[in-house]
């Protein structure tokens, strides 16, 4: 038989160095001897003998080794080759397969390469990467990848035995590579072998993967994130009514690895009955291993339900190799990490959570990515996601590499990506993890190691305007959500709209705050008469920025010690302290975070390795705090003072900030709807004050809503009676006043009890 193919093109597919297979292998209709026939070819590695089966003919014919004795060609005269087969021996064995270059149907349309080209492909994943789909009947996985850099592509794979040769795929448009391979579907394991123009391999996982082995394995499995059924559907209608900038929210930061963990002897079971195998954590100790996300689901929730959260935020969950990174280092920006899990296991997670009335944050890294070979890191043999020059491309302290986000199709990898977890995950906001290192250009670089943007400045105005599109698409889709910026610099307008200029975060870790807090409560109580502008500066910027405040992870590893050990004080003083700092942040403006085992006080730092410190729960101290933080809550979610107008200067207004000798400040915080206020009252010292007098703006009685120095928190339970009325005696500015008694190193909380004061005044009852 004649070869109909030109053997410099078998060499090509031989040696896998064709950028279009589909030219070579396949059906391809020919002219010869004058008629119109088939010429079907394969390229078969370790095959002997190869034959094309027409099923519905019910024949098969002989295939013919040509040049090289893996490539297989024959010539048909037929009308149809719908669905044929490809029937070889491999050795002793002999395999059946559908023909991966008889599938020439694209899944990708030239208007999806254009959206990407220009960055604005908002569900790109549902194109890129592994999706089990049918095509001309025939059921398999689509395939695709964005690797311009490459000379071509191949899909590895259990289904091949890893072998690049087989599965060969074909670029078609702005560097993505493609192929149909029939009859696989979800649960193979996969990987992209790519080779550059020098001819060197790269094995790597799939950028828009679903799923990853556990590591230390990397392979992308095949997944369907549309099979589970969610029934929440009554929380993301109300989501998308709700402008959660005036509702209260309260969140719990959870690493899902330290949490607690679980015994090796007491195995997870799987909803099917099987037993989930445990990750295996050398630095566990012996026995532990992780709790999976539906054993999370039972554990966590009814906790941080019980405590009064309102959200749970959680450090980030998308794949990574290292567990000492917290999941800061990402490799799967598109894979919930399969430490505890598969994907419907975390969305069971989060239904749960909605279910039970509590938001799930997620922690997004779109700052930098690690250099591990099977990641993003010069991912097709070129600098494709990072920048080439280290300069602009390199965190030297963090080991890691930095976006390009002036590259239209890296800068539309990430906005999708933000976009899938709230798609995919129903997840209800993201906190930004890392502004800062993204927005200017010298972040941790010494002179000479950084290069200035177009204008001569500091600034990196592309990942500015990369943020800007993360959050206007964000809100676009999902109104309701929240967008919060770690953000750690003066940098303007962080939380103000796009269309104002700002970046488009609703909300900003108040990270002065924490700084001036911390520093604060750290000093003894004697100290702090000199350090008054500490607590009272914060609400000079308060109204700048829509702030959260936030009390996290950071604050207590590498040596700073956790909250409870930051105090002064013998141990009574130091849990004062803590109620006291903690009161304080619930009542100042802006919404808040805090980072688990604050809520019980733990001693030690965090301990990624270990769990949370809960043999302390029985202690009485530990106990009484636990409650104290569940009764804050509680007082922050049933008072709309305290949080519908966290953000507008008519909420809040100073009684007296000056009193810096007795260290104590007093201020209001109003109601947005109603005529409702919260007085509260803090004394930064363990020196008691009777007849403390403070200035109110209405006269009646004030009911004493909340103090942190109350015996069930494990206090003095030093107070006022239950409330005061008020003196016709102006103060502070204010046209009545009350004279109070301030415990020590306490806050205490007062309301206008508007009902009792006019039953009172009516001569309904007697005071109490």
């Amino acid at each position: 038989m004649a070869v109909t193919v030109a053997p410099e093109q078998i060499d090509r597919i031989a040696w896998n160095q064709h950028h279009d297979p589909f030219e070579v292998l396949g059906p391809h209709m020919i002219q010869q001897d004058g008629k119109t026939v088939w010429a079907v070819r394969a390229y078969l590695p370790n095959a002997q003998q190869a034959w094309v089966v027409l099923p519905e003919a019910r024949t098969e014919h002989a295939m013919e080794s040509s040049h090289d004795p893996h490539f297989f060609e024959c010539v048909l005269e037929v009308k149809d080759l719908a669905n044929y087969q490809l029937r070889y021996k491999e050795g002793e064995h002999e395999r059946f397969i559908y023909d991966p270059y008889a599938f020439k149907t694209r899944h990708i349309t030239d208007f999806d390469i254009h959206l990407f080209a220009e960055g604005n492909h908002h569900r790109i994943y549902e194109k890129l990467g592994a999706h089990v789909t049918e095509l001309d009947g025939v059921l398999g996985v689509y395939f695709a990848v964005w690797a311009p850099g490459a000379r071509n592509v191949s899909v590895l794979g259990d289904f091949n035995y890893w072998d690049g040769r087989k599965h060969q795929m074909r670029v078609i448009g702005n560097g993505v590579w493609e192929l149909f391979i029939p009859e696989i579907g979800i649960g193979e394991h996969y990987k992209f072998e790519i080779k550059n123009h020098h001819g060197h391999i790269y094995e790597k996982s799939d950028p828009y993967g679903f799923q990853q082995e556990v590591r230390p394995k990397t392979a992308s499995i095949v997944t369907n994130l549309d099979t589970y059924t969610w029934q929440d559907a009554d929380w993301m209608e109300k989501r998308r009514h709700t402008e959660p900038l005036s509702t209260p929210v309260s969140v719990y930061e959870v690493h899902l690895g330290s949490w607690l963990h679980g015994s090796s002897a007491d195995p997870a079971i799987r909803p099917d009955g099987t037993v989930e195998p445990p990750v295996q954590v050398a630095e566990l100790k012996p026995g532990a291993r992780f709790l999976t996300y539906r054993e999370l689901a039972d554990k966590l929730i009814p906790y941080v339900k019980e405590l009064g959260f309102t959200h749970i935020e959680l450090l980030p969950i998308a794949e990574h190799p290292f567990d000492g990174s917290w999941g800061y280092q990402v490799t799967g920006y598109y894979a919930a990490t399969s430490r505890y899990g598969a994907p419907e296991d975390l969305m069971y997670f989060i239904d749960q959570c909605h279910q039970n009335g509590i938001g799930v944050l997620v922690d997004w890294v779109p700052g930098h990515f690690p250099k591990d070979g099977h990641g993003l890191a010069f991912f097709d043999g070129t600098h494709l996601y990072e920048h080439a020059d280290p300069r602009k491309g390199e965190h030297k302290e963090w080991g890691t590499l930095v976006f390009n986000y002036g590259r239209n199709e890296v800068r539309n990898f990430l906005v999708a990506n933000a976009l899938f977890w709230f798609d995919k995950y129903h997840i209800d906001g993201i906190r930004v993890d890392a502004v800062a290192s993204m927005l200017y250009l010298d972040y941790c670089r010494e002179p000479g190691e950084w290069v200035t943007n177009d204008y001569g400045g500091r600034e990196n105005i592309e990942a500015a305007d990369f943020l800007r599109q993360v959050n206007h698409v964000l809100f676009s889709y999902y109104p309701g959500v929240l967008s919060i910026a770690e953000e750690s610099t003066s940098w303007p307008m962080v939380s103000w709209p796009t269309y104002v200029g700002g970046l488009g975060f609703n909300l900003k870790w108040n990270m002065g705050w924490m700084h001036d807090m911390l520093d604060y409560f750290h000093m003894d109580p004697w100290f702090r008469q000199f350090h008054q502008n500490n607590v009272t500066f914060s609400i000079w910027y308060a109204f700048s920025e829509n702030f959260m405040l936030a009390l996290s992870h950071d604050e207590v590893v590498h040596g700073k010690s956790n909250m409870l050990g930051k105090m002064p004080g013998d141990e009574w003083q130091k849990f004062a302290n803590l109620r006291c700092l903690l009161t304080y942040m619930f009542l100042h403006p802006g919404k808040k975070t805090l980072f688990m085992s604050m809520e019980f006080g733990q001693w030690s730092e965090w301990n990624v390795w270990g769990d949370l410190e809960w043999h302390l729960l029985p202690y009485e101290a530990h106990q009484k705090h636990h409650k104290f933080m569940s009764r804050l809550n509680a007082l922050y979610q049933n008072e709309p003072s305290l949080y519908t107008q966290d953000f507008l200067q008519e909420g809040f207004e100073w009684i007296d900030c000056n009193d810096n000798r007795h260290s104590v400040v007093s201020f209001i915080r109003r109601d947005k709807d109603s005529d409702d206020f919260i007085v509260a009252v803090c004394n930064f010292t363990p020196q008691p004050h009777s007849h403390y007098r403070v200035g109110v703006p209405e006269s009646g009685y004030y009911r004493e809503l909340f103090n942190s120095d109350s015996r069930d928190f494990g206090g003095s339970n030093m107070g006022n009676l239950g409330g005061k009325w008020t003196d016709d005696w102006s103060y502070h500015g204010q046209p009545y006043s009350i004279d109070v008694t301030l415990p020590p190193l306490a806050v205490i909380a007062f309301k206008l009890d508007r009902g009792y004061t006019q039953a009172i005044r009516s001569g309904e009852q007697m005071p109490q």
